[in-house]
C-alpha cells in the first residue's frame, strides 16, 4: 500500500552556510563599517545583535535573503523578542523542526474534510499518509502545498 510522511526538517549545515554568508556580507557592506552587529548560531538558535533597531531590521532581511537563495523556507524561522541591554540591540530566532501536534491535527482534518480515499496517522512529528492509488496520495500532497500551514513541510519516504 503506497505511503508517504509529510515532515518538517531543516539542514543545520545549510543553515551555517547562510548564517556564515550574513556574517561575511555584514562585513563587506559600508553602511555596517565600524558598527558592532552580527549573527551567530547556536544549537537551533540564530542570535543577531547590532547597536540600533533599523540595523535590526536590516540584518534580518539580509538573513531571510540568504535563506531564500539556500532554499530554505523562512517560515522556519520563529522571532522572539527584541532585547536591549546598553547601547547594544539583540533579537533571537528559534529554528522551528518537527510537525507540532497541533498543525498535525490541522493537517489530518483538511486531509479527512477533502473526502479523498486516504488514511493519516499522527507518529511523533510526522504524519503519515497511506492510501491504496499514487494518484490519491499526490493529490494529497498537492492540496498541503496549496493549503496554509504556518511551517515548511516536505514529503519523504516515498513508498509504492
Amino acid at each position: 500500500m503506497p505511503s508517504f510522511d509529510v515532515v518538517s526538517e531543516i539542514d543545520l549545515q545549510i543553515v551555517r552556510n547562510a548564517v556564515d554568508q550574513s556574517n561575511r556580507e555584514v562585513e563587506t557592506r559600508f553602511d555596517f563599517r565600524g558598527v558592532d552587529c552580527g549573527f551567530e548560531l547556536r544549537d537551533k538558535t540564530i542570535s543577531i545583535h547590532a547597536d540600533e533597531e533599523f540595523q535590526l531590521n536590516q540584518l534580518e532581511d539580509m538573513l531571510k535573503s540568504r535563506f531564500a537563495r539556500n532554499k530554505i523556507d523562512a517560515a522556519c524561522l520563529k522571532p522572539g523578542e527584541m532585547e536591549a541591554s546598553g547601547k547594544s540591540k539583540r533579537k533571537i530566532y528559534g529554528l522551528v523542526e518537527g510537525v507540532e501536534k497541533e498543525i498535525a491535527r490541522n493537517i489530518v482534518k483538511l486531509i479527512k474534510n477533502s473526502k479523498l480515499k486516504v488514511q493519516s496517522a499522527i507518529q511523533g512529528e510526522q504524519v503519515r499518509i497511506t492510501g491504496k492509488k499514487r494518484d490519491d496520495l499526490q493529490a494529497v500532497m498537492a492540496l498541503l502545498k496549496e493549503s496554509k500551514i504556518e511551517i515548511p513541510i516536505q514529503f519523504t519516504n516515498f513508498r509504492d
